[in-house]
């Protein structure tokens, strides 16, 4: 074996490495929130030694920030490609109709994301339980800079008359967001209200999520009559 090929072995086995280390984290971190996850846990169930997850994420709150901008970053490109022919699109913001089709792709998107990564779901609900607590150690305004096209958009929808508040869309989206993962979350909670029914099935969520997203965007809009 070369010198190029060892160091493409090395190179491989790092990221591998630092890929187990992120999937037992955000394993530990959905089962017992920041302050319950253990290092020794997460390093045990990755199957390398804790001071490896030293050396590559620093401390427990560079793993725990690690693994939240590792789905950050996931949501963002899928976004990114959904609404990718809405935001290329100047005009949007005056057309009602698109607008809303707009406004339902995110919030389908979000959804479906949130429940294909229940993990990421449990992890929220923790952080909301302890008070954003550890979320506020990394996060920061830059974290929502790419955020300008979104206000761009909604400011203009304001102004045309399309949206009930003017809220910041940032706050607006975020509210959305909870309310996917508040339903999400608390499925289990439903289902012992409706034992008869199967909430978990395919085609209960199915519902479940043109609810939340009819809900939410004809709260948003204005004239949700003028728009269906």
């Amino acid at each position: 074996m070369d010198v190029a090929e060892r160091r493409r072995g090395r190179v491989h086995n790092a990221e591998g490495a630092r890929e187990a280390i992120l999937n037992a984290a955000e394993a530990v971190f959905a089962e017992h929130g920041f302050d319950g996850a253990r290092v020794d846990a997460i390093s045990e169930a990755a199957g390398y030694n804790k001071s490896l997850l030293f050396q590559y994420f620093g401390d427990k709150v560079g793993l725990y920030e690690a693994v939240i901008r590792h789905a950050d970053r996931e949501i963002t490109e899928l976004e990114m490609r959904m609404l990718a022919p809405f935001l290329e699109d100047e005009t949007i913001a005056s057309d009602a109709h698109r607008f809303k089709t707009f406004l339902e792709t995110i919030i389908r998107g979000i959804f479906d994301y949130l429940l294909d990564h229940p993990r990421l779901t449990r992890i929220i609900v923790w952080e909301q339980a302890e008070g954003w607590q550890t979320f506020t150690k990394f996060l920061t305004r830059d974290d929502v800079e790419d955020a300008d096209q979104f206000r761009k958009l909604f400011n203009k929808a304001c102004e045309v008359g399309l949206l009930r508040s003017d809220i910041d869309p940032i706050i607006q989206l975020t509210i959305a967001e909870q309310m996917c993962w508040s339903y999400i979350s608390s499925i289990p909670l439903y289902q012992l209200l409706l034992a008869d029914e199967d909430l978990s099935s395919e085609t209960a969520l199915a519902q479940a999520r043109e609810y939340i997203v009819s809900f939410i965007v004809n709260g948003m809009l204005i004239d949700k009559d003028s728009l269906t």
